[in-house]
């Protein structure tokens, strides 16, 4: 499958995975931070920004697309982060091919992902309304009109028909049953003011997964990465150079 990769700086390698609707922007500004210290590789799913396609029904699909940039770009172990539903393909790549994870970052994710009904009906009838809905939920009240346009500017690029396969899949994930089972180094990343995927979920990964760290961004929402870069790239940082100290 012919997906967009791109690739910048030297060092540990990590894979971002975007969210719904998304591409790689979504992770530059955690390019322009970690990049000094590692490989940032960023993947635009199937169908999303420069990959083509039309999207994945399933985010057992979406899995089996990047384990194959991970075998095409012969990473060995690496780093994988995810935001959403990028959170859910990246916990079901360390379900399935533990041997080729070496930790993981869930930000803003969960272990089961349901989707408001108005936001699965809407996204094919009435994109440009369903998806200022979604612009409206995705940010905390506090976070910048820039951001908000900014964000609704490039979701709107994404065809209805791959968004809608996108939260489809989304509602569909639940891996409640089996989250206990990862066994690979765990970092989870949620913004206080997220109503997408509130902090009770993160609670709940963070107890299901053995020995993983949580970190709460305070006035942050679904988008904490955008948000709250600063405190999302540090924390990224600090478990990979933890990582690093403690299994060398």
């Amino acid at each position: 499958m012919n997906i967009h990769v791109e690739r910048y700086g030297q060092g540990e390698k990590i894979i971002f995975i975007h969210g719904s609707g998304w591409n790689t922007r979504m992770w530059y500004n955690q390019r322009d931070y970690l990049k000094s210290s590692m490989e940032v590789i960023l993947v635009d799913l199937p169908g999303h920004g420069k990959s083509p396609g039309d999207g994945c029904d399933s985010v057992e699909e979406y899995k089996e697309a990047v384990y194959g940039v991970i075998r095409r770009l012969n990473t060995g172990r690496c780093y994988v982060a995810g935001h959403s539903l990028g959170g859910a393909i990246t916990m079901s790549l360390a379900l399935s091919y533990p041997d080729a994870i070496k930790g993981v970052v869930l930000i803003g994710t969960g272990a089961k992902l349901r989707v408001l009904p108005q936001i699965l009906e809407g996204i094919t009838k009435d994109k440009e309304n369903t998806v200022q809905n979604i612009v409206t939920l995705a940010f905390s009240k506090k976070a910048s009109s820039t951001l908000k346009s900014d964000y609704f500017d490039e979701t709107i690029k994404c065809r209805a028909e791959v968004i809608y396969k996108d939260f489809n899949a989304c509602d569909h994930f639940n891996i409640m049953d089996f989250v206990s089972s990862l066994q690979v180094p765990a970092l989870i990343i949620c913004g206080t003011d997220d109503s997408l995927t509130p902090p009770r979920y993160s609670y709940y990964l963070n107890k299901e997964i053995k020995g993983s760290r949580l970190v709460l961004i305070e006035d942050a929402g679904h988008m904490v990465m955008m948000e709250k870069l600063e405190g999302v790239n540090r924390a990224i940082e600090e478990f990979v150079r933890g990582q690093l100290d403690t299994h060398g």
